[in-house]
């Protein structure tokens, strides 16, 4: 028997030479040339390259080493000098059945592909064509295909300008069938934050993070998704801040940081202590505990106000910028500690700890990831937030605000130019001036519409700007098969995935470069642009010798297809657009004037110029013109109840991964190693269910639909979690998540609270 007391808790600091070790072996087996120390050197930097890996801003007084650990993971797999060439496909073991067996991270690993390639169903493998073989039969397929048939995925990859004309392609091509990554991770954000705030994105800048007081953390994993977050902690630390943290699982980034560009503690490992508390909540616990800190405030207002005290709650602000305060705080008032505490998993003590720095703090940020997005009810978890941070007028001030952390380095602002199925985001009265053609008006699908239609059949083609969707998406062995059964599939990609290897009746893989590699076109080289978290936009501008001649940048491939696949319009221009990416840029100015005025004059400021957000600066843009406080209808974020047997699992993602990139087995902070193919559970629960550590499971998802779900041959592993909450890796387990299981409002996946069954063998 292993008790919990037993197992270790701290599997070293975030940072420090754990980190150069972690970057030393993606090194080992890229082998990039020695020029990817210059890359490195003008990573998120004026007149360099914004980070290929997470949306954290680049701040303008930027140090002489602005990249982290999976920063320079991300470059070094993108620079490797591996090459994936056609005669890959000529070896007897590479048939497109045969790979399937092949792990994701050795697929990658074949390196950076250099022609574009058609697949051939006789021979079962990619074969080289032409790029304009390739663009003719894809053009002539969707042109023979109905409009609402075609979807046009985009990953948070591709820049500004390319995702403008992307968006652009598909209103011309004739439907809003624009899904985007997003769809699967912050959407929820996007619909909760618009709902409560009137804004989709976080309320922070920069220079907040210097100014803030606290930090409230909540189902954020800064160690790995955005290691370079841990040095603004730090700062805060070191000026006798606070940090608070809500986590089912310990992450070390919120732990303890070895700061690798001072090297006074790279010598003697001094460590900064990161979180003040540590709270593990159950999974789907937040809306309780968030209620608890906000009884808490409410508490101590109505003590204070009854002893003539000042106030604790900011009631001028409320009542000035807030509506639907009054049944919000009767909630926190009925709502009783043992509710409160049987729903977090947190015991009222903790929570009052927790209540007392929020209210010291005069200013505060709240953080959150995935873990409060991908729930049932994610976005209650959201409003939650939002309710703790008004009480005391934590948005639209200096050092306070809402912070949602993005995974792609374009994710946000592939939403911003246009990459949207729903039209009310979208100017179409702009576009139908500026191009001369009426652009549709009915709403498109998001990925998980575009999911089920895909399993009903009435998905025909999906054309994926970047991407992995048959391993990103729910049900993932279903998604295979309704992939391959479609008329055409055509991705642009880098490297090999496992999406390639499930090719429909037509598939094609369109090689485009990378954000290093020069982007010669017409006029010169040519930058590209991306928005981070914090509304930002900065440049980019390729220096590196492309890995081969063949390949296009994501800009041209888009309008490539779009010359095939779209009738000749005069506003249409193209050859023009693909020449010179500045003209994309006035378009994307006219288009949206407020957020990019003298877009081509300020896109190399440096830290990037911000497009504004009017809840920064307390204009609330939602129907009630007020920022809305939420009384939640449930005191959990789930979507299923408890019930003896069944687990709440939390997918993951390990310090050596970004998205479905799989760089190595290494799960350092985390102290596991070697193998994906695990499943964390305390040590009671393992007992409680007659199991034993070590042992091999099977995963079954517990939903009545008729599909059997299930994930074998994973290894048991004590681990110290609440109880009833279990977790293993993503992208891996995505086999186990239903399609319809996603947030009640945005339709994001709810992958952090997925009911499951565990069983011996």
């Amino acid at each position: 028997m292993t008790d919990q007391t037993d197992l270790p808790e701290d599997y070293g600091a975030a940072g420090g030479w754990g980190s150069m070790r972690g970057m030393a072996r993606t090194l080992r087996e890229t082998h990039p040339t020695p020029m990817v120390v210059r890359s490195l050197g003008r990573m998120n930097k004026p007149r360099g390259v914004m980070c290929v890996s997470c949306a954290w801003p680049k701040p303008a007084n930027y140090s002489a080493f602005e990249f982290c650990e999976n920063g320079a993971k991300a470059t070094m797999w993108e620079l490797t000098s591996a090459r994936c060439t056609p005669e890959f496909w000529k070896n007897p073991a590479h048939s497109v059945t045969a790979l399937r067996a092949w792990k994701d991270h050795d697929l990658e690993k074949t390196g950076r592909l250099t022609h574009p390639l058609r697949y051939n169903a006789e021979t079962d493998r990619y074969e080289e064509v032409s790029w304009d073989e390739a663009f003719a039969a894809i053009g002539a397929t969707l042109q023979a295909l109905p409009r609402e048939s075609a979807v046009f995925y985009a990953s948070g990859h591709a820049g500004l300008e390319a995702s403008y004309l992307y968006a652009l392609l598909a209103r011309a091509y004739g439907n809003n069938n624009l899904p985007q990554s997003s769809n699967m991770c912050h959407e929820t954000t996007s619909v909760g934050l618009t709902k409560v705030i009137g804004s989709p994105v976080g309320t922070i800048v920069w220079d907040d993070l210097a100014e803030t007081d606290a930090f409230f953390f909540f189902g954020q994993n800064p160690g790995t998704n955005s290691p370079r977050f841990l040095h603004p902690m730090k700062d805060l630390k070191d000026r006798g801040g606070k940090i608070i943290t809500f986590n089912p699982v310990i992450e070390q980034g919120l732990v303890s940081f070895v700061d690798p560009q001072n090297p006074l503690a790279m010598l003697t490992g001094k460590e900064t202590k990161i979180s003040d508390q540590y709270h593990q909540l159950k999974a789907g616990g937040d809306v309780a505990a968030i209620l608890g800190l906000c009884k808490c405030v409410v508490e101590a207002d109505d003590a204070a106000r009854a002893a003539g005290k000042a106030d604790v709650i900011d009631h001028a602000f409320v009542a000035q910028h807030t509506t639907g305060f009054d049944a919000f705080i009767q909630s926190c008032r009925d709502a009783s500690w043992a509710e409160i505490e049987r729903e977090s998993g947190l015991t009222e003590a903790a929570l009052r700890e927790a209540g007392d720095v929020y209210i010291a703090a005069e200013k505060v940020i709240g953080v959150y990831g995935m873990g409060l997005t991908q729930h049932t009810h994610g976005a209650l978890n959201i409003a939650m937030l939002v309710n703790l941070l008004l009480l005391r007028g934590n948005i639209g001030r200096p050092g306070a605000g809402c912070c949602p952390v993005r995974g792609h380095s374009n994710v946000q602002g592939q939403r911003t130019v246009g990459i949207a199925e729903k039209t009310k985001l979208v100017p179409l009265d702009k576009l139908k001036e500026l191009f001369g053609f009426d652009p549709p008006t009915r709403d498109g699908m998001n990925i998980v519409e575009a999911t089920e239609a895909l399993f009903e059949g009435k998905v025909k083609a999906f054309v994926s700007l970047g991407g992995n969707l048959v391993r990103a998406v729910p049900d993932q062995q279903r998604m295979e098969t309704a992939w391959a059964a479609q008329e055409l599939t055509v991705m642009v990609s880098t490297k090999l995935n496992r999406s390639h290897l499930f090719p429909a009746r037509q598939a094609y893989i369109l090689p485009c470069l990378g954000r290093f590699e020069e982007d010669m076109q017409a006029t010169g080289n040519q930058s590209v642009t991306t928005e981070d978290s914090f509304s930002m936009i900065s440049a980019s501008i390729g220096h590196r010798e492309p890995p081969s001649a063949m390949l296009k940048s994501e800009l041209a491939i888009v309008t490539g297809i779009a010359k095939a696949a779209v009738p000749p319009m005069p506003g249409l221009k193209w050859d023009d657009w693909t020449a010179d990416y500045s003209l994309v840029r006035d378009l994307i100015e006219k288009t949206y004037p407020d957020d990019f005025r003298d877009f081509n004059a300020r896109m190399y400021e440096a830290g990037g110029f911000y497009r504004g957000n009017g809840a920064h600066e307390r204009i609330w843009k939602t129907p009630e013109g007020k920022a809305v406080f939420t009384t939640p209808g449930q005191l959990n974020s789930l979507g299923f109840q408890d019930a003896p047997g069944r687990y709440r699992l939390i997918t993951l993602r390990s310090n050596d991964q970004f998205n479905t990139t799989i760089y190595g087995y290494s799960d350092r902070l985390r102290g596991l190693e070697g193998s994906r193919d695990i499943v964390l559970m305390c040590p009671e629960d393992i007992d409680a269910a007659g199991l034993t550590n070590g042992q091999t499971v099977t995963l079954i998802t517990d939903v009545d639909d008729g599909q059997d779900r299930r994930l074998a041959g994973l290894t048991l592993t004590a681990y110290k979690l609440p109880l009833g909450t279990i977790a293993g890796y993503y992208p891996e387990c995505n086999v186990l998540v239903p399609v319809q299981h996603h947030d009640a409002l945005s339709k994001t996946p709810a992958s952090k609270s997925v009911p499951v069954r565990i069983e011996a063998g």
